[in-house]
């Protein structure tokens, strides 16, 4: 096991928090804009929490990849500059993490992603997991109920593929899986 320091956590997320400056995302009601970095914050917290019980997890990757997840995907940081900066490790979950945007479909896409980062680590897959467990926290006002049942229903997918690197994750996902029907609109 390889414990997360705080200096690990500070380093990551001023990088992290440099890189998604400026970026919001659509919140609950219309109108509401969310600075980006309450999703990235939101995503180390529920890997974190499950890393009091996982006694066996590499909690430094885990939480690294965790604030730094979206970076390759979402901004203009590299492969090569995660890799200087945090390691070989790190920078391959975080690739693991991103989306081929090449690939045709989302469906596409997605199956490309879980299979990579089934070649990842356990601790690569946690933080897949709790970056879906963030995200149904609430989908954003303008989805409609199509989107939002395709939405549980990757996420499920996401849950069946990844559920044995964390039993704790898993039973959070598949409960917020569970109860994301409440947000279909009559």
């Amino acid at each position: 096991m390889n414990p997360w320091t705080p200096d690990i956590y500070e380093k990551a997320w001023s990088f992290s928090s440099r890189q998604h400056s400026g970026q919001t995302y659509g919140g609950k009601v219309e109108g509401e804009r969310i600075e980006y970095i309450n999703h990235i914050a939101s995503v180390a917290m529920e890997v974190i929490w499950a890393l009091q019980t996982n006694t066996t997890a590499d909690g430094a990757l885990a939480v690294q990849c965790a604030l730094l997840h979206d970076t390759i995907e979402d901004t203009s940081a590299s492969y090569d500059l995660l890799k200087q900066e945090f390691g070989l490790a790190v920078a391959d979950g975080v690739q693991a993490l991103s989306k081929n945007t090449a690939l045709p479909t989302k469906a596409e896409q997605m199956r490309d992603s879980l299979d990579r980062i089934r070649q990842q680590p356990a601790e690569i897959w946690m933080v897949k997991m709790a970056d879906r467990i963030t995200n149904l926290y609430h989908p954003p006002h303008y989805w409609d109920n199509e989107k939002i049942l395709a939405y549980r229903d990757e996420a499920q997918l996401i849950h069946d593929e990844l559920l044995t690197a964390d039993v704790g994750l898993a039973q959070r996902l598949q409960a917020k899986i569970n109860a994301y029907p409440q947000f279909l609109k009559k």
